[in-house]
């Protein structure tokens, strides 16, 4: 018994055993440089191409959907003490991308010491966020209780001077973002 698979021009058949052939027509031997020849092979990769763009899509859908939205302010030194650690400056990275917690994702202290990925994905002002540039950053700190002030209160995350500037213009005061925890 056969069954027959189809995908766009490409057509596939199969017997119980799972051995994939192409269709009978396609299977006799043919001189080499003859049209019938030629016509196979593009009709193969015609369905090669048709199955590599479909696992494209399907791979670039599933992976650019996983983060979060929300928005980000960004908080200026002294940084020290923390929630999460003190006064230990040894748990900051040493890049300086790090952020406090707002109280989405706080989680009631289990944040500190989570890692996300982090871009800003649009602003108030056109032209604010830095295209394509993603950063990872380390939560220290609880934003309601940051020993400096937030340029904007309530947001999800509030970035150092440093992770801020990298993903946006450092002269706006919130952006939002996706993010993602790694």
């Amino acid at each position: 018994m056969q069954d027959v698979t189809s995908y766009g021009n490409c057509h596939l058949s199969y017997k119980k055993t799972s051995r994939v052939k192409a269709n009978s027509t396609l299977t006799k031997p043919l001189r080499r440089n003859s049209p019938q020849r030629t016509m196979r092979i593009i009709e193969t990769l015609r369905c090669c191409l048709f199955l590599l763009d479909f696992l494209f899509i399907s791979v670039f859908f599933i992976n650019s959907c996983q983060g979060d939205v929300g928005t980000a302010a960004q908080y200026n030194p002294p940084y020290l003490p923390t929630i999460c650690y003190g006064n230990d400056a040894s748990e900051f990275p040493s890049s300086n991308l790090f952020a406090a917690a707002g109280d989405g994702i706080w989680d009631n202290g289990a944040s500190c010491g989570r890692q996300y990925l982090v871009r800003c994905i649009s602003a108030t002002q056109p032209g604010t966020c830095v295209p394509d540039q993603t950063i990872q950053i380390k939560v220290v700190d609880y934003a309601p209780s940051a020993p400096s002030t937030p340029s904007a209160d309530g947001t999800t995350i509030v970035l150092s001077e440093t992770a801020f500037g990298i993903i946006a213009n450092s002269t706006a005061t919130a952006i939002n973002i996706e993010f993602q925890q790694v």
